[in-house]
């Protein structure tokens, strides 16, 4: 019995329909129940299982109370063999509060920084967007970034940006409007006086969900501007593939992984020096529960023991539960839980059951089921009698038992059961011995604790029941060694000892003194001192400088004093007034049985410099070998080679130019290496340097070594896959090879699988190897979003919402939105968004009304794109708006009749942009109007969430048909690669953030036509900067030209484009006569005046070229340079 689905967790709006999935499969019959926070969903009219047993809801309710259909909710399947439990999935209601912190008013300074910030709790998290004196606020300048965090940031403040803002939050649920606050800028200090940076809004500790999205916002002020540069803490190298900078230099981490956890920083520097800055914030990354280790099956006798083992890995630590055919386990005197185990001793057939481990924590749960079968039989012994217990030592008890009174004949072996009688949550120790016997000692037990004892006889068929619980305690003993000794001196007469206070197992009751001796290395007399049991460390005073003395501790319980320890050395400080460095801290570490770690600090107190450091050790005994040397930046040091179980004294200095600081010394021993008790045959050692690489996404290549061994026996091996957080431990996958590579067929795409290997030769098998990790790459997606809706909320402003695609294995990186008017669209244009595969809505802005428009949206990720969704219609009623002057609209400028034919009286100048920008005409025959509109590409990475764009399409010998959705170069001998060894600059969409993204989406159109729209590149143009921009420019209204004059037209065919990852344009006024909305601060453009074309604009009189007309420069006209420049064709 297993899921084939389980519910997810759901968001939903309130009188909306939701179904949770869940789909069981086993041996017939299956019956399906669900559970709401624990409690049975009671069936109705409303609420009811569907024939799969998936529960369908048909309106849900947000009344409060149990009323309410929000909750954790988990379906139980039961069959003959028991009942399993799902994992939980949340329902949540869509919702949108008040605003927790609203922005507020601040006044600052011309050309500094300004920062507002608002904060809303949201299901689904909302969209974040402002407004500037009721004005959407475009993101058009490099100066302004809005993070999703609620932030509005605004660098170079400029008088034209004083205002009322206020923040607007969108979700599905709703929309809401913050309280306005006011921006006053009062004039800057004239000259300006230099600033040390200052950081007015660094990064706050975050913990952020696996595969979200964190952002780390630092924005600093100082004059001159401060660089920003972020680092970790732990001098990792930031990942460059998932981080990237958002506006002035606040950090978004995109998928955020465990390995993105950690403390950042931002250091915010002045220019050409050494001022700076530094602020730092904790990124904690939450994991939800995964298994490391679950529970296998069981087939055990009555009255016998079961094991299962569970443990999990996530962010929080998971809590670990244990179910019992759907309800939980309680502990009890034959049922224990500890340690992440459930231990099941005297097993009765009501046991036999389906046993859930289920981990959870705040990000998540899951569960992992096994079977315990318990084989019945009444042909069993009765219980062994008398038990007895003696002390025997403090670690050894000897057990003494009467056979069984029945059948005691047929005992094949008895098994001895111990725990510790303290405490909660002891573990059973189980030891089985042959029937020959009914003595046996149990020699590894702690001095001085309490413990509680049983035996079980077992037959062939079954066992016996436990025996009468007896109770006894071990002995105190003398400590079985002295403690570690540490030495340092703090003067030149003093030593200060410290020792570290002995475990249970090897202080064999409560130490009751310590006995402390000390001498010169050139004296006999030993002094002695008693320090009570309490005491970890001692000061000796009133020594002599420069002086081998010779230390050593002995440890003393009731039963009488301990061995000593051998002599530790320590040379006190020279008497000298001269700075040498203090002793480190030092602190040993024994890493396995023949290596030891040693790391330190300096002291707090110490001030001199310190140029590197002089490391001793030697096993007790042995005379001490040559420093090791290290720098003066090192912490840490591995000694290995060592033998086990012995012990080596270890000495630290620092040292500078004057000479050797003071010494710190400390003594260490090495424990024993574990070895393979019990076996006459050592098994061999497992494969090493397992490698695992992903070959597609199903498929995951496999190679490891053999190990160092001679033998004339075939070698094969085993290799175990599954899926980590296998919750059927029937479906881990073992596949067979005598080779030492494997390619591993017909795994799940997008799935983590663990993989472990064993080596088989001669009957024998070795351990397992230590288990590796690799995921299968994610399949492109084949479904498309599901529950498209578009909802208008507001006269001109559309929320489109999905769900992510049906496919739990396919991941998605992103979103594309595609919508249009109908008229638009039997045009073949789209307007294009893209999203994160984190955000499952977008708005859609600036709608005309008495349109329909239709909106669809496909996912993608990295292995390619999925369909697109059903289309979606929404209508826009033609009431909702009436005519206005502004020569602004919907993000274009638009000039009337008289306006264009003002420009025909010049002569024609075109002007062509630099790489990061492009210009935008229209083409047409005679007696039709062309339009000229233009914005700027991504600045930056500053991103505007509508900007249409109007592209101009030239062609002479090379051009791209724009309806086509290509960039493919295409001439007339064919398709063209572009050379990467000229520069050259694109009058079309250079994104430089993402790969995918997608232009007009019609592919039938592959060469040029009268009438259409192409795109044109030309080698190289001069550059002439801009003036610096303002926000005010953005929103003027333009007088002179009317955007609905009578004399005005566009064609169907305008070859717009949209992208949310295009910014518009920064504005400002430039040398050519063009809208402010064509230029951009960081660069420049140059005006070119091609003839040729102008003469043939001149012969097409009835073809007019509508272009924006800019009130304070005219274009500068040139010649022609070469034969490559763009032509309009006409």
């Amino acid at each position: 019995l297993f899921f084939i689905k389980e519910p997810h967790d759901v968001t939903v709006m309130r009188k909306e329909a939701v179904v949770l999935d869940c789909q069981a499969h086993g041996e017939a019959p299956i019956d399906v129940r669900w559970l709401k926070n624990g409690v049975k969903v009671v069936e109705n009219e409303r609420v009811y299982l569907l024939s799969n047993g998936s529960l369908y809801i048909s309106e849900v309710e947000s009344r409060r109370g149990d009323k309410s259909d929000e909750g954790f909710y988990q379906c139980l399947a039961q069959n003959k063999y028991g009942a399993i439990l799902s994992q939980k999935a949340r329902l949540t209601i869509a919702s949108i509060s008040s605003f927790a912190i609203q922005p507020t008013s601040i006044v600052v300074t011309e050309g500094s920084v300004a920062r507002f910030y608002c904060k809303i709790s949201a299901l689904p998290p909302p969209i974040i967007t402002w407004e500037f004196n009721r004005v959407t606020l475009p993101l058009t300048t490099e100066r302004i970034t809005v993070l999703p965090s609620g932030v509005l940031q605004i660098h170079g403040v400029q008088r034209v940006d004083a205002g009322n803002y206020r923040c607007i939050a969108t979700n599905i649920a709703s929309r809401r409007r913050s309280m306005e606050a006011t921006l006053t800028v009062t004039p800057a200090l004239s000259p300006q006086l230099p600033q040390r940076p200052r950081i007015i809004a660094g990064p706050q500790n975050i913990s952020v969900s696996l595969h979200q999205s964190a952002i780390l916002e630092c924005m600093a002020t100082g004059n001159p501007k401060p660089i920003i540069s972020w680092s970790r803490a732990d001098s990792m190298s930031i990942d460059v593939y998932n981080t990237k900078v958002l506006g002035n230099g606040n950090l978004i981490i995109t998928d955020i992984k465990p390995q993105h956890g950690g403390v950042y920083m931002c250091r915010a520097t002045t220019p050409g020096t050494r001022n700076y800055t530094v602020a730092s914030a904790n990124v904690t990354v939450l994991a939800p529960p995964s298994f490391v280790e679950w529970p296998e099956s069981l087939t055990r006798p009555r009255a016998g023991t079961a094991r299962f083992v569970c443990q999990a890995e996530g962010v929080p630590t998971p809590r670990i539960t244990w179910l019992k055919n759907g309800e939980k386990v309680h502990s009890n005197g034959r049922i224990k839980m500890y340690n992440s185990k459930l231990v099941i001793n005297q097993i009765i057939p009501e046991d036999d059951a389906i046993y859930q481990c289920q981990a959870e924590n705040e990000q998540g749960s899951v569960l992992s089921m096994a079977r315990l079968i318990v084989v019945m039989s009444e042909d069993r012994p009765s219980v062994p009698r008398n038990i007895r217990a003696d002390t025997v030592s403090s670690s050894a008890i000897l057990l003494a038992w009467e056979r069984p009174l029945y059948n005691s004949d047929k005992v094949i072996a008895y098994s001895v059961h111990y725990m510790k009688a303290e405490g909660l949550n002891n573990e059973e120790y189980q030891v089985v011995i042959g029937n020959d016997t009914t003595r046996y000692i149990i020699d590894d037990l702690e001095p001085a604790c309490n413990y509680t004892f049983y035996v079980v006889a077992y037959m062939p068929m079954g066992a016996s029941r436990m025996s009468d619980h007896v109770f006894q305690s071990t002995l105190e003993d003398v400590p079985l060694r002295a403690p570690e000794l540490s030495l340092t001196s703090r003067s030149p007469t003093d030593i200060q000892v410290s020792w570290q206070p002995l475990p249970d197992k090897l202080s064999r009751g409560r130490v009751s003194a310590y006995r402390l001796s000390y001498r010169t290395s050139d004296e006999t007399a030993v002094s002695q001192i008693e320090l009570p049991g309490e005491k970890t460390q001692y000061l000796l005073e009133n020594l002599q400088p420069d002086t081998i003395y010779l230390l050593r501790i002995a440890a003393a319980t009731s039963v009488g004093w301990g061995e000593q320890s051998a002599w530790t050395s320590h040379r006190t400080p020279k008497a000298s007034s001269a700075r040498v460095p203090l002793a480190p801290e030092l602190r040993l570490e024994p890493l396995n049985c023949t290596t030891i770690v040693a790391r330190w600090q300096l002291a707090a107190r110490n001030s001199a410099g310190v140029q590197g450091y002089r490391l001793f050790y030697h096993e007790e005994s042995q005379p001490e070998s040559a420093p090791v040397r290290l720098r003066a930046l090192d912490n840490t040091h591995t000694i290995g080679g060592l033998d086990p179980r012995k012990k080596y004294h270890v000495k630290l200095l620092a040292y500078n130019f004057v000479g050797d600081g003071y010494q710190a010394d400390q003594t260490v021993s090495t424990p024993g290496c574990v070895s393979v008790r019990d076996r006459l045959v050592p098994p061999p050692p497992p494969p090493h340097n397992v490698y695992a690489k992903t070959n597609s996404s199903t498929g995951v290549f496999l190679h490891w070594g053999r190990p160092a061994f001679t033998s004339s026996h075939a070698v094969n091996y085993t290799v175990r896959c599954n899926p980590v957080g296998l919750q059927n431990a029937s479906l881990v996958l073992y596949l067979q090879t005598s080779e030492q590579s494997l390619l591993v067929p017909d795994l799940e795409p997008n799935t983590k699988y663990e993989f472990a290997i064993r080596l088989h030769i001669d009957q024998l098998s070795s351990p397992w190897s230590p288990v590796i990790y690799q995921s299968t790459f994610p399949e492109s997606p084949t479904l498309p979003p599901s529950n498209v809706k578009v909802t208008l909320i507001e006269e001109n402003t559309a929320l489109v919402s999905w769900k992510p695609p049906d496919d739990p294995n396919v991941a998605v990186t992103h979103y594309t939105i595609l919508y249009a008017s109908r008229k638009a669209w039997i045009a073949g244009e789209w307007q294009v968004l893209q999203r994160e595969g984190s955000i499952t809505m977008a708005l859609l802005e600036n709608l005309k009304p008495g349109q329909v428009y239709l909106v669809k949206v496909s996912a993608s990720n990295n292995m390619g794109d999925g369909p697109f969704s059903h289309i979606v219609e929404l209508t826009i009623r033609a009431d909702l708006t009436s005519a206005h002057d502004s020569a602004f609209s919907d993000g274009f400028y638009h000039l009337d009749q008289k306006g264009k034919n003002r420009f025909l009286g010049y002569s024609l100048s075109t002007c062509l942009f630099p790489s990061r920008k492009f210009s935008a005409v229209k083409t047409g025959r005679e007696g039709v109007n062309t339009t000229v509109s233009a914005t700027a590409h991504l600045g930056s990475e500053r991103r505007a969430e509508n900007a249409d764009v109007t592209v101009q399409m030239m062609g002479h010998s090379h051009f791209i048909d724009a309806k086509g959705g290509t960039n493919l170069i295409i001439n007339s001998l064919g398709p063209v690669q572009p050379s990467t060894e000229k520069k050259k600059n694109w009058f079309s969409f250079n994104n430089n953030g993402k790969k995918d993204d997608k232009l007009n989406m019609r592919h039938d159109t592959s060469s040029y036509q009268p009438g259409t729209t192409v795109l044109t590149y030309k080698e190289d143009f001069s550059i002439s900067p801009d003036q610096p921009t303002t926000l005010q420019a953005l929103l003027r209204r333009d007088t002179e030209g009317s955007s609905n004059s009578e004399e005005s037209h566009a064609t169907s065919d305008s070859g717009r484009y949209s992208h949310d990852e295009m910014e518009m344009t920064n504005l400002s006024s430039g040398p050519c006569s063009r809208p402010p909305s064509l230029t951009v601060d960081s660069g420049g453009s140059s005006c070119i005046s091609p003839a040729e074309e102008s003469s043939k604009l001149s012969e097409e009189s009835q073809a007019g070229l509508k272009l924006v007309e800019s009130k304070e420069n005219g274009c500068s006209h040139h010649e022609a340079q070469s034969s490559s420049q763009a032509e309009l064709p006409l």
